[in-house]
């Protein structure tokens, strides 16, 4: 391995630390904030469209595609929920809307998992 490598290498892991930093906490939650999921979830174009390949994918049999467009668009709705409640975590763990949260995340996934990996048609 030559000095030119190890240079190329580390440069490599600047890039990928700088790209990991984007993820962050902070600024995952503020994106989510400024992607106002409100208004997704009350868009004609959003619901038209997921509704649509609900449909095709009901119809042609594409589980993957149907248990997709379902989770997505449980997800949405939930965040959408989530967002426009209190979200302050100054009651604690028995937060209703961090319940709600937690508990429709669960339920969502559980689903997928049992839609995809356990139910045989």
């Amino acid at each position: 391995m030559t000095a030119g490598d190890a240079m190329d290498f580390q440069g490599l892991l600047d890039a990928a630390a700088e790209f990991l930093q984007t993820f962050e906490t902070k600024k995952v939650v503020a994106y989510l904030k400024e992607a106002e999921l409100q208004e997704l979830m009350k868009s004609p174009y959003f619901l038209v469209s997921a509704g649509a390949l609900a449909i095709v994918s009901l119809i042609m049999r594409w589980r993957l595609l149907l248990v997709t467009v379902m989770t997505v668009t449980g997800f949405v709705y939930l965040l959408s929920y989530t967002l426009s409640q209190d979200t302050s975590l100054e009651g604690g763990i028995g937060n209703q809307t961090l319940l709600v949260f937690i508990g429709g995340g669960t339920i969502i996934v559980f689903l997928a998992i049992y839609l995809l990996f356990i139910r045989n048609d």
